[in-house]
């Protein structure tokens, strides 16, 4: 079995992030414009006061998933939770742990952070995603509502 190794994003790996978010955008049936691209990548990369991090899958030395996720404030905790925002594996390694990986890595950062909440969100016909999700997460009863376009 290939060893998965989840490490920090780096600038280096920006035409590799470009693959696996265009990807990523594709399983959504969505694309966004270059500037978005750029600006999410700097974010990623930057130190501000958001947290917004990225992790990076790699098997032998090829980047092949990616996690991005956020601490944030909440009304009801004293401590920040963490939402994790986008999660993909590349289709070549869907079903081998790196999506459970990933998460995994999400968890322990929030643990490093003090965060005591970590929550996503998927479409309710992800049926390979929420496979994994139902083993290393507790589905709830919200429903996301969001301002009309």
């Amino acid at each position: 079995m290939t060893e998965t190794v989840i490490r920090p994003l780096r600038a280096t790996d920006r035409p590799a992030w470009d693959n696996l978010w265009e990807s990523y955008l594709a399983f959504y049936k969505t694309s966004l414009p270059t500037d978005v691209y750029d600006t999410t990548f700097a974010r990623l990369l930057s130190n501000d006061s958001h947290d917004f991090n990225c992790l990076i899958a790699e098997q032998n030395n090829e980047p092949v998933g990616l996690v991005h996720y956020l601490f944030h404030r909440h009304c009801w905790r004293v401590e920040n939770v963490c939402y994790l925002q986008d999660l993909f594996a590349a289709p070549s390694v869907r079903g081998t742990g790196v999506g459970r990986k990933l998460i995994e890595a999400v968890y322990a950062a929030a643990d490093d952070a003090g965060a005591p909440n970590v929550y996503w969100l998927t479409q309710d016909d992800n049926q390979t995603g929420r496979q994994l999700y139902d083993r290393v997460g507790t589905l709830t009863n919200f429903i996301k509502y969001q301002r009309p376009a």
